[in-house]
């Protein structure tokens, strides 16, 4: 049996707004919110664009991380995504060509 991964996702919706959701199967999830089918709120508000992920080794880590995402203000919930894209960008600029 393979290790499941979990995974804390923000979304950026068509109309500007912010999804926060969890999920063991990414990709799977993705193709579930852009058929419609998935959350409620996600429903006639693709395309997406995935603004932020984040992978926990339990399902309780990642359930914690989702809330405490979910109760961050919109602006807080940017400062993450460029706090990440800063994250990303320095690991890039360690590494040899």
């Amino acid at each position: 049996m393979t290790e499941m991964e979990h995974t804390v996702y923000m979304l950026k919706c068509a109309d500007d707004t912010l999804y926060t959701g969890y999920t063991n199967d990414l990709e799977n999830r993705l193709r579930t919110h852009e058929s419609g089918k998935g959350a409620k709120y996600t429903r006639g508000r693709g395309p997406f664009q995935v603004m932020f992920v984040e992978k926990f080794p339990t399902k309780e880590a990642a359930l914690k991380r989702e809330y405490e995402i979910k109760q961050l203000t919109r602006k807080g919930k940017f400062q993450l995504i460029r706090d990440k894209l800063k994250e990303v960008m320095q690991y890039d600029d360690t590494k040899e060509l």
